[in-house]
């Protein structure tokens, strides 16, 4: 039986993704474990797993896992060198209870998944305008979860501080309260109680007339390159500059390695899933995908019932056949996933 060379070999790569190291697998065509290996997490250390599993032969695809984090990184180099990356999901509990929970056999796992087709997913490409527009969602939903905790503990503060202070406050608008309480001025030798208060007042309403800059600078510029990336996709009914990057940020840089529009509604947690059995044939609530860009659809929908008389009269339509307002409202959301599906520019070409 003739022995077979590194050119005969295809070799599928598998990577379990950390910090500081990858652990990679080598698979040959039929499934055996060629090698496995621990790279540093640097640009020397990613090609030299690429080269690594090319030693062992022709390098078809890699599964990796994580490649929205500690992935992306190695997700880029190699797609740079030529090779298909797929992403792999961590394997679950159950099979993480039977074979048991190390790097190398994720990293095997992930191969496998690769080779048996449970994977099938191209991830982000993370290299263009709809990386940026996701690193300014990331300041802007900090700063708006900042903005709302200092503005709950002004008005806890209000409940409990001394009884002149709190009449003097509680009458005042949002506006005036935060410019009363910047503007307070308290002694460096004054640590009373009163004191003390006015000074929390202060540093809290200085974090929120702050964080109030930011958020209005940051969306400034997230609707500037929304709207210059996405023009078709702002001008849908209902969209608009903000609805538009949350769901930009889920299609990613590369919106067309989905092959459908239903892909993209499966990400969006939009899609009925089949729940049939015997003789009952049904489907039920897609509980899963990206629950912010499920929340985006939502608001399309809302948009939309307010004003639009062709999304009234299917709403009004399907109540008719029986169904609620919540089960129309998802049929709605599948729907307007299509729509914006379409919408969505070929941003790689841009």
């Amino acid at each position: 039986m003739p022995t077979l060379t590194a050119n005969d070999v295809v070799v599928t790569g598998g990577v379990d993704t950390h910090q500081d190291v990858h652990v990679a697998a080598a698979l040959d065509q039929l499934g055996r474990v060629l090698g496995t290996e621990s790279f540093p997490t640097t640009v020397a250390g990613y090609r030299r797993l690429l080269a690594w599993l090319r030693r062992h032969g022709t390098v078809d695809k890699v599964g990796v896992e994580g490649t929205g984090s500690y992935g992306a990184a190695l997700a880029r180099e190699l797609a740079a060198g030529g090779v298909e990356v797929i992403e792999v999901a961590r394997p679950n509990r159950q099979v993480r209870r039977r074979y048991g929970k190390t790097d190398v056999v994720d990293a095997i796992a992930a191969a496998r998944a690769v080779q048996s087709g449970e994977a099938t997913g191209k991830p982000k490409s993370h290299d263009g305008p709809v990386e940026a527009l996701r690193t300014l969602k990331a300041v802007q939903r900090s700063g708006n979860k900042a903005r709302t905790q200092a503005l709950n503990q002004i008005h806890q503060l209000l409940v409990t501080a001394p009884e002149d202070l709190r009449a003097r406050l509680r009458p005042l608008k949002r506006r005036e309260l935060l410019a009363t309480c910047a503007a307070f001025r308290i002694a460096s030798d004054d640590d009373s109680l009163p004191a003390m208060t006015r000074l929390a007042l202060r540093e809290l309403a200085q974090r929120v007339l702050h964080l109030d800059e930011q958020l209005a600078s940051v969306t400034k510029r997230l609707h500037r390159i929304t709207s210059n990336v996405a023009p078709e996709l702002v001008a849908v009914h209902g969209v608009g500059p903000e609805v538009a990057s949350t769901l930009l940020v889920t299609a990613g840089d590369n919106p067309h390695r989905m092959r459908s529009e239903a892909a993209f509604a499966a990400l969006c947690g939009s899609n009925p899933i089949p729940a049939s059995s015997g003789k009952t044939n049904r489907h039920r609530l897609n509980r899963g995908g990206d629950r912010i860009a499920n929340a985006a659809l939502w608001r399309i929908v809302v948009v939309r019932l307010s004003c639009d008389d062709r999304t009234r009269d299917y709403l009004a339509r399907r109540q008719a056949e029986g169904k609620t307002k919540t089960e129309a409202i998802r049929c709605l959301k599948r729907y307007v996933a299509r729509e914006v599906f379409n919408a969505m520019p070929l941003i790689t070409a841009i």
